[in-house]
C-alpha cells in the first residue's frame, strides 16, 4: 500500500510521521485513523495549488529574468517568458 502523504499531511494536520505500512501518526505515537474522503478532498485541494509548482519550474532562475528585462524590456520579458508559462499551466477557477 502506498499512501499519499502528501494530502494525509494536508487533511490531518497533527500527523508528523507516516508509514505506508503501518499508517500515520500524531508526535505522541498514536495512530491517527485516516478517511479516504478527508484524503480525497485534500488532494483536490492540493491540486489547485500545482499549477503554482509547475510555474516556478518553468521559469528561469531570476537572474536570467532580470538580464533578459535589462536587455528587452519589461513588455517584452512578460510576452516572452512570463505569459507563455502562466498559458501553459493556467490557474484553476
Amino acid at each position: 500500500m502506498s499512501l499519499d502523504h502528501q494530502a494525509i499531511y494536508k487533511a490531518y494536520p497533527d500527523v508528523v510521521r507516516i508509514d505506508d505500512k503501518e499508517g500515520a501518526f500524531k508526535e505522541d505515537g498514536t495512530k491517527v485513523t485516516l478517511v479516504q474522503s478527508n484524503i480525497d478532498a485534500a488532494r483536490t485541494e492540493l491540486a489547485k495549488e500545482d499549477y503554482k509548482w509547475k510555474r516556478k519550474e518553468e521559469y528561469p532562475d531570476w537572474g536570467t529574468q532580470l538580464d533578459y528585462i535589462y536587455h528587452n524590456g519589461i513588455e517584452k520579458w512578460k510576452t516572452d517568458i512570463v505569459d507563455p508559462v502562466k498559458k501553459k499551466y493556467p490557474k484553476p477557477e
